[in-house]
C-alpha cells in the first residue's frame, strides 16, 4: 500500500533517483550500522561512513576482516579498507571496494560536526523510545 502520494513507487524512477544521486545525497545513502556497543553508547543506529572510521566487514567474501577506512568513493558506492586488498598480476596491490551496508562501524572518528549529528539523531531516537514506553504503560 502506498502511503505518500508524492513519492513514486515505480521501480524505474526509484532506480534513476538512486543512481543519479548527487554527492551530498550519496553521503547520506552510504551509511553503515554501528556496532552493538556504539549503539548503546550513542543511542544512534547508523552513521554516514567516512575516512578514518574503523569498521568490520559482516557480509561477503571478506567477512570478518577489520580495518580503517582509507577512502570513500561516492561515485562508485564503495569504501576501501586498509587491510582488504588483492594482488594484481603485475604484482601491485589494490584495495577491494566494499559497499557500506556490508560493514559495521566499530570505532568512530569524532569531530564537532559528527558529535552534533550523533546528538541530533540520538535526540530523536530517545524521543521515540519514550513515546513507546508511554504507549506501553497506558495500555
Amino acid at each position: 500500500m502506498k502511503y505518500n502520494k508524492d513519492v513514486s513507487s515505480s521501480r524505474r524512477k526509484n532506480r534513476r533517483t538512486h543512481l543519479t544521486a548527487s554527492s551530498h545525497e550519496r553521503r547520506l545513502i552510504m551509511t553503515a550500522p554501528l556496532s552493538k556497543d556504539l549503539k548503546g553508547k550513542h543511542d544512534c543506529m547508523t552513521l554516514p561512513i567516512r575516512k578514518d572510521d574503523e569498521v568490520q566487514i559482516i557480509r561477503g567474501a571478506h567477512k570478518g576482516a577489520e580495518g580503517k577506512v582509507v577512502a570513500v568513493h561516492r561515485k562508485k558506492w564503495v569504501v576501501h579498507i586498509d587491510r582488504v586488498t588483492r594482488d594484481k598480476v603485475n604484482g601491485a596491490t589494490v584495495h577491494i571496494g566494499v559497499h557500506p551496508s556490508n560493514v559495521t562501524i566499530t570505532s568512530i572518528k569524532m569531530d564537532k560536526d559528527r558529535r552534533a549529528m550523533i546528538e541530533r539523531r540520538a535526540k530523536g531516537w530517545r524521543k521515540l523510545k519514550a513515546d513507546r514506553e508511554a504507549a506501553k504503560s497506558s495500555s
